[in-house]
């Protein structure tokens, strides 16, 4: 049996005609020999009648702090009246499907209600169904605790749905649809001549997913990876090939690989984070304070990144939106921390950085000549980030877009 999975998002549901649109999808699937498990999103977009933000807002306009429980039942909803609306849409035409939910479908969870991880994949019921020649439609984002308590699996979690689905049925590829055409090589709203990408390895896109790509949650490519099954980010709405995701890398010539081939793969963006810098040259116990320092705000449910640890100062980035939270945090500590608020994180991304000199230089000159300030940078094998003022988020992407020559094929 050729198994292949296939995931909707929300706006691949949202109305009769793209409904129609996935059901082709399908068919085609199993015209072609495929036996497919098809994981659909909850319909549409926040303000949508059954989008998943709609009904959070509904529950929470009464009351602001219903506990996690609650809320994962109430966010569960979504993605069970999209895969019934779509179960009702494949029988309509002729094909006799199913509908599980995450519980039916075997995912088993922790109970860390909201951001949830899959502890395993029972799939035998799903190959039960499938050996009677049925489509099995699952609901994404969503499993079920060893004692029987629904969870979800937090942004993106029916991209993970799928790629859980496909390593635990031996799937031969997870597609992944959505209303672009693949991962491209930076946001097109930003850079006019950003361009598909047609295959990218799963470090890259975990790199680009992780730095602000919002295509595919770096999660799924993580699960995906174990097993080594291929990717394909497509779209639902044409029959273009999309971005294939995997460690086999298709033939460029003798002799050519991909660290030579293409040093840049893509440039990701972050908006809407604020700076922190806590000095700490007169601390008594440098060690002690920066443990303190993270650990105060690990307590607070805070995240950091672009973290610098330095023998006089710790800098880091949070997200605007707790940013005032941490800086009371600091201040209750006893720091007066400096602060540089909306700024940007701008990554460049690709598997052939590593060992290639002039790189970071070249980074630099192309902001510099763009006039973007650096007020921060790091790096990692396959990673370059800098951090920018939100104002020059967009002309940075653009600089580095073009100095890299990420438009030309």
């Amino acid at each position: 049996m050729r198994i292949l999975v296939q995931k909707f998002g929300g706006t691949s549901v949202a109305t009769p005609e793209r409904r129609a649109q996935v059901a082709s999808k399908v068919s085609e699937a199993v015209h072609s020999g495929y036996s497919p498990v098809v994981v659909v999103s909850a319909i549409g977009r926040s303000g949508d009648p059954y989008a998943t933000d709609t009904f959070l807002n509904l529950a929470k306009g009464i009351y602001s702090d219903l506990p996690k429980r609650e809320l994962d039942l109430l966010m569960s909803c979504g993605e069970v009246i999209s895969g019934t609306v779509l179960v009702s849409t494949l029988n309509s035409i002729g094909f006799e499907a199913v509908l599980f939910t995450g519980a039916h479908a075997g995912i088993i969870t922790n109970d860390d209600f909201g951001d949830a991880r899959i502890v395993r994949v029972e799939p035998g019921a799903i190959l039960e169904q499938l050996e009677k020649g049925k489509v099995v439609v699952v609901t994404g984002f969503q499993g079920i605790t060893e004692d029987g308590q629904i969870t979800t699996l937090g942004r993106g979690g029916s991209d993970t749905t799928a790629s859980a689905l496909g390593v635990a049925l031996e799937a031969e590829t997870i597609d992944i649809y959505t209303d672009v055409d693949g991962i491209m090589t930076a946001d097109p709203r930003i850079v006019e001549d950003a361009r598909i990408i047609d295959t990218v390895t799963y470090n890259e896109i975990c790199q680009l997913a992780y730095q602000g790509a919002k295509v595919i949650h770096p999660r799924a490519v993580e699960i995906a990876m174990q097993r080594n099954i291929p990717l394909r980010i497509k779209s639902t709405f044409s029959d273009a090939p999309g971005t294939l995701v995997t460690n086999m890398l298709p033939d460029r010539g003798v002799g050519t690989d991909i660290t030579n081939d293409r040093i840049i793969t893509g440039i990701a963006h972050t908006p809407n984070v604020t700076q922190l810098k806590v000095l700490t040259e007169n601390t008594p116990d440098l060690h002690l304070t920066d443990k303190r320092i993270f650990k105060a705000l690990a307590l607070a449910d805070i995240s950091v990144d672009f973290i610098s640890v330095q023998t006089e100062a710790v800098e880091f980035t949070v997200s605007d939106e707790v940013a005032s939270k941490a800086i009371k945090i600091l201040q209750n500590m006893g720091f007066e921390p400096g602060v540089i608020p909306s700024c940007a994180k701008v990554s460049i991304v690709g598997a052939g950085i590593a060992g290639v000199p002039g790189v970071m230089a070249d980074m630099v000159e192309a902001l510099s000549d763009a006039g973007v300030t650096i007020l921060q940078s790091a790096d990692s094998h396959t990673t370059i980030w800098v951090l920018v003022h939100k104002e020059d988020m967009a002309t940075a992407v653009q600089a580095l877009h073009q100095k890299f020559r990420l438009g030309v094929c």
